[in-house]
């Protein structure tokens, strides 16, 4: 469970319990893998000082091989880190920043690093110089992304305060009765097909629930269609405006008509098994001006920091595509 703490609220005169944001949580775990950074170096140097240099040949090639080793794990959870780094980036480029029709940060200032300094020279004499570089270099490649990214939640926050009309608007949360992620059959991306067993870009993703099973709204908007389509079945598309819309395919019933006003939360619509389908399912697409993004980012008003890589993990099983 995510750490909490309570503040009041002068409205209501209550005390309301707030959750550390998603800034807070990746500051907080980044710190906590310098720490260990740190701790490591620092465990070393004490260890030389009450033992002493290792005096024998052998002691110091065993002593040296431990180090090595040590270097070798923390490159490892530098590399995991940097992951954890680069799905944050991609989700505020294509999803914070695009939502606020704001610019995405540039390669060149992300990315930016030292190589090509003086920075790294006292660490070329030392045993293992290739890897001490290479980890120094990734330590100091991620201190800068977060510093980056710490900048760019800045803004993000700043649009926010001014887009609270926008974020109605916005696809954010699952289109089912998901908490579980049970209801997950496939993410978007390549897939088998399940009939013409070819390969094929999957354009969105498959909730398996049974027929009959509430379908939501993911925002406010207009209902652009409502109709049967050839493959999709009954399919209901959402306008949203600032350039989104939702579908929601192989339906049993729909609840709107084309024209209707629908807001976040509202039910449209039961599942179903109908068009080219394999079995009950919701096929569920978001696209953002024209062209599909993944739905899998779009759950942030669902989903916390650890539901969000589950979700991920699941939707990459590329044998449960249902359509």
């Amino acid at each position: 469970m995510r750490n909490a703490y309570y503040k009041y609220n002068e409205k209501t005169r209550m005390y309301v319990r707030v959750y550390p944001n998603l800034r807070a949580r990746l500051l907080t775990y980044l710190r906590n893998v310098l720490l260990f950074v740190l701790l490591g170096v620092l465990g070393y140097f004490f260890t030389l000082l009450i033992l002493g240099t290792p005096e024998s040949a052998e002691d110091l090639r065993a002593e040296n091989a431990r180090l090595q080793g040590q270097y070798a794990v923390l490159s490892q959870r530098m590399d995991e880190a940097m992951e954890v780094m680069e799905d944050i980036r991609q989700r505020d480029d294509n999803l914070y920043r695009v939502m606020f029709m704001a610019d995405p940060i540039s390669e060149d200032v992300r990315n930016a690093n030292y190589a090509a300094t003086n920075r790294y020279k006292a660490y070329e004499g030392m045993d293992n110089a290739e890897l001490v570089i290479a980890t120094t270099q990734k330590m100091d490649q991620l201190s800068r992304q977060l510093y980056i990214q710490s900048q760019s939640f800045d803004e993000v926050v700043a649009f926010y305060r001014n887009h609270e009309d926008m974020l109605k608007h916005l696809p954010a949360i699952q289109p089912v009765a998901n908490k579980d992620l049970k209801r997950t059959a496939s993410g978007y991306g390549y897939r088998i097909h399940p009939i013409y067993q070819t390969r094929i870009f999957h354009k969105g993703m498959d909730f398996a629930c049974d027929i009959g099973t509430p379908i939501y709204a993911t925002a406010d908007g207009v209902v652009k269609n409502a109709r049967y389509e050839k493959g999709y079945g009954y399919i209901i598309t959402l306008d949203h405006g600032y350039g989104y819309e939702t579908r929601y395919a192989h339906l049993k019933s729909m609840n709107v008509k084309r024209g209707q006003r629908v807001v976040r939360g509202e039910t449209i619509a039961l599942s179903g098994n109908s068009g080219r389908s394999t079995g009950p399912h919701l096929h569920y697409e978001v696209l953002q001006r024209g062209r599909h993004v993944n739905p899998a980012h779009y759950y942030f008003m669902d989903l916390d920091s650890d539901q969000y890589e589950e979700m991920i993990r699941v939707a990459e099983n590329h044998g449960k595509i249902l359509d």
